[in-house]
């Protein structure tokens, strides 16, 4: 990936990253709230749905933007020496790639904004201070393997799907897919790929959401999806699943589809 390249991944992956988490954030601020350890209404029920927003207006940009960089970066490499038959394994390689470069920009972001989404009596500053003031750097970086174990097997599942959809609808009508429908495929695949990882997503929000010194304090994924399925059985693993679902779905078509116009535009 040459210069140009690089910047109009930058920027288009930025601009996409922040018009889906904005635009979305009630929904999610809802999915938070229902995977709450706490229960729905006393972290907030539908009150103050746009608390924490100011921590994902800063990190969204720079976030998705890490992601797409480094996802264009590895996939260019990788499809100068990997056979055509393996592109889904290519596709697989630069997602995770990219998820674990942008995850340590998001999880920072996605730490204060949970626990404000479920304290909404609490500003984002008040949140991040306390964060910083009970538990230091690393408080921020609460659920960084959880959160990277969730995001790889997403990613593992939504970007091959979204890339063969593309080839599929563009071998059917002999073409390249326009920006709608890149966004399509986006939704489909985000959707599918939001409900199969929804229990790394509840034990993610645990973890985050844990008092220090608690078992789940210690960013055990395991141990936190077993402490869930004890305690609620399997409606507790998909708890939220329908408006993460629904979310991720309506994410993957303004993503994907703002990412596909973005980047034709500027090339």
């Amino acid at each position: 990936m040459d210069w140009a390249g690089f910047w109009v991944s930058l920027t288009a992956g930025g601009i996409a990253g922040m018009c889906v988490d904005l635009i979305l954030f009630p929904l999610d601020t809802i999915k938070t709230r229902l995977q709450s350890p706490q229960g729905f209404k006393k972290a907030g029920g539908f009150r103050e749905i746009y608390a924490g927003v100011p921590s994902v207006a800063v990190g969204s940009f720079p976030n998705a933007a890490a992601f797409f960089v480094t996802y264009e970066f590895v996939k260019s490499v990788l499809a100068t020496v990997t056979p055509l038959y393996l592109s889904p394994v290519t596709h697989m390689a630069a997602a995770s790639s990219g998820e674990v470069v942008a995850c340590l920009i998001r999880v920072p972001s996605e730490v204060v904004k949970q626990r404000a989404q479920v304290s909404p009596s609490s500003s984002t500053f008040q949140v991040l201070s306390n964060t910083l003031y009970q538990e230091g750097i690393q408080g921020l970086y609460r659920g960084y393997k959880s959160t990277v174990l969730r995001e790889i097997p997403f990613s593992l599942v939504q970007f091959p799907v979204w890339e063969a959809l593309k080839d599929l609808w563009s071998w059917k009508q002999g073409h390249v897919v326009d920006s709608w429908q890149s966004a399509t495929c986006g939704a489909f695949a985000g959707g599918f790929a939001a409900v199969i990882t929804t229990p790394l997503d509840v034990a993610k929000t645990r973890i985050m959401l844990a008092k220090a010194g608690s078992s789940n304090a210690s960013g055990n994924v395991f141990s936190a999806l077993h402490s869930v399925w004890r305690s609620q059985g399997l409606p507790g693993l998909f708890a939220g699943v329908v408006p993460r679902m629904t979310a991720i779905s309506l994410g993957g078509f303004i993503f994907l589809g703002t990412y596909d116009k973005t980047r034709s535009l500027l090339l």
